[in-house]
């Protein structure tokens, strides 16, 4: 694709959009490619899209690739279980539960003050599927920059059914130069987590 080098705002969304011949076409890649274990949903946030679009979605990947021998895994990266918890409807979760393969949701918690009651009883309804669910965080000057903070998401994380996935740096973005942490920074926070976590978190 020849837009990696932007992101974010500058990102051409519209030429990503899954249209219906962009869709066409991963599936007829996937189908042909039986060394695809796993399909990722996300790139803007699959949860924008409405249960009954799901749902066709999901159809179409087991019917490609019920030839093929299946897939094993179904990752799906989202944000809205926190932004948006009603996005956690009764639908959302039929489908989760339908699905044939073991699913994963990452969510993108950046912060423990995120985790409001709203936003944990939405992330507990999503564990309550079966799904495995994991956090990413990114390093953030002046928000989380500091083992205490990071600490307190992990174990929040945790009561709710949460793993921590990843944590990383920020991507260079015009106008989030305030938000970068230093790499050497990011490599002290973790070897503090590291001496105050369980391996786990």
């Amino acid at each position: 694709f020849p837009y990696t080098t932007l992101f974010r705002s500058e990102f051409p969304y519209a030429l990503g959009q899954l249209s219906r011949q962009r869709e066409a076409e991963a599936l007829h890649h996937i189908a042909s490619d039986a060394s695809i274990a796993e399909v990722i949903l996300s790139g803007g946030d699959p949860l924008s899209l409405g249960n009954a679009r799901l749902g066709a979605l999901t159809q179409a990947l087991a019917s490609a690739t019920r030839e093929r021998g299946g897939l094993d895994s179904l990752r799906i990266h989202t944000r809205s279980a926190i932004v948006l918890p009603s996005r956690v409807d009764a639908g959302l979760l039929e489908w989760l539960r339908a699905q044939p393969w073991r699913v994963t949701v990452v969510l993108h918690v950046n912060h423990p003050h995120e985790l409001s009651q709203d936003a944990l009883d939405a992330v507990r309804a999503l564990h309550g599927t079966g799904a495995q669910i994991l956090n990413q965080t990114v390093l953030l000057a002046g928000v989380n920059d500091d083992p205490k903070t990071l600490a307190e998401l992990s174990w929040r994380l945790h009561r709710a059914g949460v793993l921590p996935y990843y944590l990383h740096l920020t991507d260079a973005v015009r106008g989030t130069a305030h938000f970068a942490v230093d790499q050497s920074r990011g490599i002290e926070i973790v070897d503090a987590l590291a001496r105050e976590l369980p391996g786990y978190l």
